[in-house]
């Protein structure tokens, strides 16, 4: 796969997929809140196919667009230079970081709903938003191999979604089309698909530094596509929202 990745975001999450995708051959333009500056670093890091920019420069130049701030920012994603794009929306709502969302408390809409609302002119899919940072970056592998996992998207639009799964591939992940934007609450936290079945599972009693160390360097569990329909297909429905904490297991 060639072109660029546009990235809004560049924390935990971005940071990998950036990553991922420079030893995929992708460029890849990265933005946050704080200015380019701020990620010379990471640039330099990332090598010659790599550039900081604004979220609006980002956006304009991805080929695909990833959104992936706190949900409670989603509403200053630069709607006008996203026109037109596929945009894949990484975020989660929790409630204890975002505020209290009253539509999506009331389950009338799903977060991506929300994000696809406020970017009316784009195509929003749903994805990465299952799967912890550590375990997404060293998780990856070719297609074919035997420890390949995959990961839930769901959008509106069929071709933008057969877009994202592309990239998936080319980052190292096999797509489970789990349906429209109305379904992306089967990949949200509480859901059976969401971070748990690709970590192992933590032993009792480590004190939060051992945990901390555990969670870096303990390697992560495949998830093949059949299990992860699995896991989506028996997902029930909750209260909207989840907790941080349950990214790392404490």
């Amino acid at each position: 796969m060639t072109g660029t990745l546009g990235l809004i975001g560049s924390g935990m999450i971005g940071s990998a997929l950036a990553r991922l995708a420079v030893a995929a051959g992708l460029d890849v333009v990265l933005s946050n809140s704080r200015g380019p500056e701020t990620l010379a670093d990471l640039v330099t890091d990332l090598g010659e196919h790599a550039r900081a920019a604004t979220p609006a420069e980002a956006a304009a130049a991805g080929d695909l667009v990833v959104a992936t701030v706190p949900l409670n920012a989603y509403d200053r994603l630069p709607a006008a230079a996203l026109a037109g794009k596929t945009v894949i929306d990484t975020m989660n709502y929790y409630p204890e970081r975002d505020g209290r969302i009253a539509e999506l408390d009331a389950g009338t809409l799903t977060s991506s709903a929300l994000v696809q609302r406020h970017l009316a002119d784009s195509h929003v899919v749903k994805a990465f938003n299952n799967i912890d940072f550590r375990r997404l970056f060293t998780g990856a592998r070719p297609a074919g191999a035997s420890d390949r996992s995959a990961l839930p998207i769901a959008g509106d639009d069929a071709a933008a979604k057969a877009h994202v799964a592309r990239l998936l591939d080319a980052l190292g992940y096999d797509a489970v089309d789990i349906g429209v934007l109305a379904d992306s609450w089967r990949s949200e936290p509480g859901t059976p698909v969401y971070v748990t079945p690709y970590m192992a599972e933590r032993p009792a009693g480590m004190s939060r530094e051992e945990a901390q160390r555990w969670f870096f360097e303990t390697p992560g569990v495949p998830v093949p596509a059949d299990r992860v329909g699995e896991l989506t297909d028996t997902a029930v429905r909750g209260p909207a929202g989840g907790s941080r904490a349950a990214i790392a297991g404490d």
